[in-house]
């Protein structure tokens, strides 16, 4: 079997977003496969950042939630894709949770490592100038760990995108994950690749967003 020629390609990027392949139109899947990414992916920064910040600062935290996190951390996102589908069916929500258990961890490592990575100087200022606890947390500590939280956001979107994919590879009825699997069933190269490089695309764009989002909230070092 050849690689697919570019007018192949062209041909099934226009079936799939006019008469449709796997069940749906392309903007069709596109809106499933964001809205699982979107929804795995926030899970994980609401849990995750505050829970590697809390790590990261509390010694109690961290004995109190260290023993778990290093039970979950080791096992591939791929073998919660079982017990996901056990516990909540072939539906959504079990993707969501496979997706969050993949972007969840970065997410919690990197947050807790920014912590750390504030220098003690800037603790014991704040310490000893008395900052209440909302205002040490939102004028000290996590604009000390931001450029280490973003470099976990940025793992985590990927490990989300990645992780979708194998996710709707089992029971989906939209999505590019479907699209894959379809398209290897039928034996059709250039409607994978179209799959692939519209994943790409659309990893290429949450990242820039993100990216963006970034320099916003860390203006000085867009500007150093």
């Amino acid at each position: 079997m050849t690689f697919p020629t570019p007018g192949e390609v062209w041909d099934s990027l226009v079936q799939i977003a006019t008469t449709g392949y796997g069940d749906g139109r392309l903007d069709q899947h596109v809106l499933q496969s964001v809205k699982l990414v979107l929804l795995g992916f926030l899970a994980a920064i609401v849990i995750g950042v505050p829970l590697g910040l809390s790590m990261g600062y509390s010694r109690r935290a961290e004995a109190f939630f260290n023993p778990v996190f290093s039970l979950i951390r080791p096992i591939p996102p791929l073998a919660w894709i079982p017990l996901a589908i056990v516990w909540l069916g072939l539906g959504d929500a079990a993707k969501i949770m496979v997706i969050w258990m993949a972007a969840f961890v970065p997410a919690v490592i990197n947050s807790y490592a920014g912590v750390r990575n504030i220098e003690p100087q800037l603790l014991e200022a704040a310490d000893m100038l008395g900052i209440r606890r909302g205002a040490f947390v939102w004028e000290v500590l996590v604009p000390g760990s931001l450029p280490m939280i973003f470099t976990g956001l940025r793992l985590s979107l990927q490990a989300a995108w990645t992780t979708l994919v194998a996710g709707e590879l089992v029971g989906a009825l939209l999505g590019l994950g479907h699209v894959l699997t379809q398209g290897s069933l039928d034996i059709y190269p250039s409607m994978i690749l179209v799959a692939m490089l519209t994943i790409a695309a659309l990893g290429w764009v949450m990242t820039w967003c993100l990216g963006m989002l970034e320099r916003r909230a860390m203006p000085w070092r867009a500007t150093s």
